[in-house]
């Protein structure tokens, strides 16, 4: 009996033994539907070529008995259709692995498309916390790092979009200053064309600002009325009157857009919920984010979901549009053996990045590197070595965490927001000072490029 996991191991065995007789199509797809059940969808010419139509038949014969009970009966399991578009129809759609005319559709009951990468954006820089487990202090660092960045005379646009466990806007807002409504509402009003009637109203601006300014978007208002019976709406999609359909993750898109358009930031930092579900898979996907930050925690949990996370950029092949911009954090690092702690983080990080998103060349050892390599006296890995990899020591990878040191000050979200209106910048650098350092790196190597 077969199982999920064994599907397109066997569909690739089952193609590449008849790999002749796909070979004379110009495109198939196997579609998995939202049941898991496999259908072949091919060219609707197809069965005016009797042989042809015979041969493709027989494959989905072959894999239909292999697969069982993940496929149909021959006679409900091929499907045609005029163009490769209409048959993915929107759908996210990955090349089957050894063949360029062979496609993946998954159907999913959910929007989450966490294959489809949307290019970087090309405005002020986009930066995503995200953690795969919840409690890792994320919320408290993206105060902390929007804090630090209108100290230093940045204008900082915050959304919290952990819509399911919002919390972070009362880091950056005092009740007072709470704005009337939040994405939630928007997200639910634009369903019925009235996102207009909420958005002056859903950005406030932090105490906190000093030289520069912190623009905070909470997830709900300072009424949060029927924030659950909103919550279960803000995914649906929305029927434009064209007709098109526009996803849930496309409205926020557009939310994100005139949010910038008003505030005119330097900076946008997104708070994403934890897990792998649809809100994160936008916040990283399909927000067109410059950096994201993967808050880590020392344990099976973490790197496990990572791995899994990595994986499926890899099956789909879309893990050289985002690994560049991917960087892990060591999120609450003990007091105690801090560096044996990060140690262990970063060997776990790089073992899944090798295995994962990093290419299969080893980094060349620059000992064994002449002086002048490169023609200018210096020698650099990319003179030498062709491939996207790093040593495990090597700080500036994705892989090397950024420390975020626990700090009973730091320990609470409720009680952040007083603690920042008075807190030394010095205490901010020794819990916080890696990551703001490497986060204004990040959006001072993009202003000057």
């Amino acid at each position: 009996m077969t199982t999920f996991d064994q599907i397109l191991p066997i569909t690739t065995e089952v193609l590449a033994d008849h790999s002749d007789k796909i070979a004379q199509l110009e495109w198939l797809v196997i579609n998995r539907d939202l049941n898991g059940r496999v259908r072949f969808i091919a060219p609707e010419q197809s069965p005016e070529d009797e042989a042809r139509h015979a041969d493709v038949k027989a494959v989905y014969q072959v894999l239909s008995e292999r697969l069982a009970p993940h496929a149909y009966p021959v006679d409900a399991g091929m499907l045609y259709e005029a163009n490769l578009e209409l048959a993915c129809q929107g759908a996210s759609h990955y090349a089957l692995n050894g063949f360029d005319n062979v496609r993946v559709v998954d159907r999913l009951a959910t929007e989450a498309n966490w294959a489809r990468i949307a290019p970087e954006t090309d405005g002020a820089p986009r930066i995503v916390f995200f953690s795969i487990k919840g409690g890792v202090g994320r919320s408290t660092a993206l105060a902390a790092t929007a804090w630090s960045l209108a100290q230093a005379g940045k204008r900082v646009l915050v959304l919290d979009l952990d819509l399911e466990s919002p919390g972070l806007s009362s880091a950056l807002l005092p009740p007072e200053r709470q704005p009337m409504y939040g994405i939630t509402d928007w997200l639910v009003e634009d369903l019925v064309d009235n996102g207009g009637a909420v958005f002056d109203d859903m950005v406030a601006t932090s105490n906190l600002s000093h030289d520069g300014e912190i623009h905070v978007v909470p997830a709900h208002g300072s009424e949060h009325g029927e924030y659950i019976a909103k919550l279960g709406r803000v995914w649906m999609p929305k029927i434009q009157a064209d007709g098109t359909r526009e996803t849930w993750a496309d409205r926020l898109g557009r939310l994100l857009q005139a949010l910038e358009a008003r505030v005119q930031p330097d900076v946008v930092l997104i708070d994403s919920r934890s897990g792998i579900d649809e809100i994160a898979s936008a916040c990283i996907t399909d927000m067109g984010a410059n950096l994201i930050l993967l808050f880590a925690l020392e344990g099976e949990q973490t790197w496990n979901g990572y791995r899994m996370l990595f994986e499926q950029w890899q099956r789909a092949h879309v893990a050289e549009q985002i690994r560049e911009r991917l960087k892990i954090v060591g999120a609450i690092v003990p007091e105690l053996d801090r560096v044996i702690y990060l140690e262990g983080l970063r060997e776990n990080a790089y073992s899944i990045f090798v295995d994962t998103l990093y290419d299969e060349i080893a980094p060349a050892d620059p000992a064994a590197i002449g002086p002048t390599a490169g023609g200018d006296g210096k020698w650099r890995v990319d003179d030498l070595v062709e491939g996207w990899n790093f040593d495990e020591a090597d700080e500036g990878a994705p892989h090397y965490p950024w420390a975020v040191n626990w700090h009973r000050s730091f320990a609470g979200l409720r009680s952040l927001q007083g603690r920042l209106a008075s807190i030394d910048a010095q205490e901010v650098q020794a819990v916080f000072g890696t990551l703001i350092g490497g986060v204004r790196d990040a959006i001072d190597s993009r202003s000057a490029s």
